[in-house]
């Protein structure tokens, strides 16, 4: 493979030079700076809880560094945290896993990583709906595949079995789902979902479930893993979970990937190579996190809801904007495209905003869906209103 020239110097690889910044983490290090400047910035761009980690949590971390448990652990994890993940999964969805298909992780996104590269050859095509969490695609450049888009606006963002059928190609081997989704917060219908799985099973397709926003979905939609699908149609299938958001543990940097015991087998290798095990300290939290007290979720979810139905109503009150009701998450996705000006895009309105009225949003182009921006609630109300007026005053100039 023939290197490729990053800036005067670097002689960087081809993939590498392919992939693509992160969105999200541009929107981070904008709110970063223009906060270090001492500029009074409405952040709605984070993908993470502005709630903190439960105490329980912190106190049974506090403890594993006091008994020692500082060392390194197996690659796949410690077995007080595989087994309190098989206890979770059995308990809420009737899902029956074996330490052989359990691996702790550095947080949801190396699950995903580690599930991609060790399936995907050059020259694979891996299907992925839009809009999409902005590292999906550079995965799969990373691995050599090629990403082939399901487009979902038609249906207002929500993925359908007739889609993905009508997406595949001769070269399909994986399909990454995102449901609720990032950024769009639409949900999959438990029925639908299993009608999409009955489709890739079909075809022998593999599936990566990112369920990062588990918990977060608000009524009439239902907490749903594909973990309670009929083990004929999870043979192909990895789970990817995290603690981040449920647990309000971004910065733990902890997660898990359920699978087959010869995909798990093979992760285990890479991550092996690469960060070996998650995080002592994080895996003992984490076991806390699923067998301690659940009050914290119930109390994010109850806030959530709260600031989704205040931004939703003040969001559709603004001439040209127009926000579909997400069902899961902490994102608003609304269509800006009738607030741009003649030639505008969906990056050059996020610009105006973060220039004119210092709010970070971050662009909908990063995430496969241009003319729309991507808003975080995970942020207080008085925030959110401060930061709907701006975008108003942007949105009628």
């Amino acid at each position: 493979m023939v290197a490729t020239t990053l800036g005067a110097n670097f002689p960087v690889s081809e993939r590498v030079a392919e992939m693509k910044a992160s969105a999200t983490l541009a929107a981070m290090q904008a709110a970063e700076a223009m906060r270090a400047a001492g500029v009074d910035v409405v952040d709605l761009g984070p993908g993470e809880p502005d709630f903190d980690t439960p105490q329980n949590i912190k106190d049974a971390a506090a403890e594993a560094m006091r008994a020692g448990k500082t060392k390194y652990t197996p690659t796949a994890g410690t077995r007080e945290l595989q087994k309190a993940i098989i206890e979770m999964y059995a308990r809420d969805f009737g899902a029956n896993y074996e330490r052989n298909e359990v691996m702790a992780t550095s947080g949801g996104k190396q699950a995903i990583f580690n599930a991609v590269v060790t399936l995907i050859n050059p020259g694979d095509d891996v299907l992925i709906p839009k809009p999409y969490w902005v590292t999906f695609p550079e995965i799969v450049t990373f691995a050599g595949g090629r990403s082939v888009f399901i487009e979902t606006e038609e249906n207002g963002f929500v993925l359908t079995a007739d889609m993905v059928r009508r997406t595949i190609t001769p070269k399909t081997k994986l399909i990454i789902l995102n449901s609720p989704s990032n950024p769009s917060g639409r949900v999959i219908p438990p029925n639908e979902f299993r009608s999409i799985m009955e489709v890739l099973a079909e075809r022998g397709i593999y599936a990566v479930s990112d369920e990062c926003y588990l918990r977060f979905v608000y009524p009439p939609a239902t907490v749903f893993s594909a973990a309670s699908l009929p083990s004929e149609l999870r043979k192909r299938l990895c789970i990817a979970g995290s603690f981040s958001k449920t647990y309000a543990m971004t910065g733990w940097r902890i997660g898990y990937s359920l699978a087959n015991a010869d995909w798990t087998r093979a992760m285990s290798k890479v991550q092996g190579h690469s960060t070996s095990n998650a995080t002592s300290i994080s895996q003992a939290a984490a076991v806390e996190a699923l067998n301690g007290a659940q009050d914290s979720v119930a109390t994010m979810l109850a806030e959530y809801t709260r600031r989704r139905e205040w931004l939703l109503n003040a969001l559709n009150e603004i001439p040209g904007l127009k926000c579909p009701q997400p069902e899961g998450a902490f994102y608003a996705f609304p269509d800006v495209r009738g607030c741009l000006k003649q030639g505008e895009t969906s990056d050059d309105f996020a610009t105006r905003l973060l220039e004119e009225e210092q709010t970070v949003v971050t662009d909908g182009a990063g995430f496969g869906a241009e003319g729309f921006i991507r808003i975080s609630y995970a942020t207080s109300l008085d925030r959110l209103k401060e930061g709907v007026e701006r975008i108003k005053r942007v949105a009628e100039r």
